[in-house]
């Protein structure tokens, strides 16, 4: 009884980590198989990005808004995914497998095209920089990968 309350305590406090995303049109991940699903269905044709959501501090302030600002840019991914580190971990374990060679980092942000990941923004590359700055380096990405 008291894990069910915790959960639920919990589950409460993330909802509005988890809508600032879904609300600018990402489509969350909460489970292995729906990663399989996306990034083997429609992510595996085109650009997908992928946010690796936390909560942590540098995700509130800086990776979430930062990735909301880019999506304002004219080019930007046909696939928009989340997966959220420490509340979905096995949604989020499975969406690391795709980032062949790059340690796991959250908050960050994959980029992939046609399957393939093409751009990685770690967390170290997040912390201290300004929301400005980071949407930046988005979409300096979108421009070289996304059509």
């Amino acid at each position: 009884m008291v894990q069910d309350f915790y959960f639920q305590q919990m589950q409460m406090m993330v909802q509005p980590m988890r809508d600032e995303l879904t609300r600018v049109g990402f489509k969350e991940l909460r489970t292995p198989e729906e990663v399989v699903e996306a990034l083997e269905g429609e992510g595996k044709k085109g650009t997908t990005l992928i946010v690796v959501n936390s909560v942590c501090g540098c995700a509130a302030g800086l990776a979430r808004p930062a990735v909301a600002k880019a999506l304002n840019h004219d080019r930007k991914p046909d696939h928009l995914y989340t997966v959220f580190a420490g509340q979905d971990r096995e949604a989020t374990a499975k969406a690391r497998e795709y980032f062949e060679g790059e340690p796991p980092s959250s908050p960050s942000f994959a980029l992939m095209k046609d399957g393939k990941l093409v751009h990685m923004i770690h967390r170290h590359q997040i912390e201290n920089r300004g929301v400005d700055e980071i949407a930046a380096d988005l979409t300096a990405a979108f421009d070289k990968y996304c059509g």
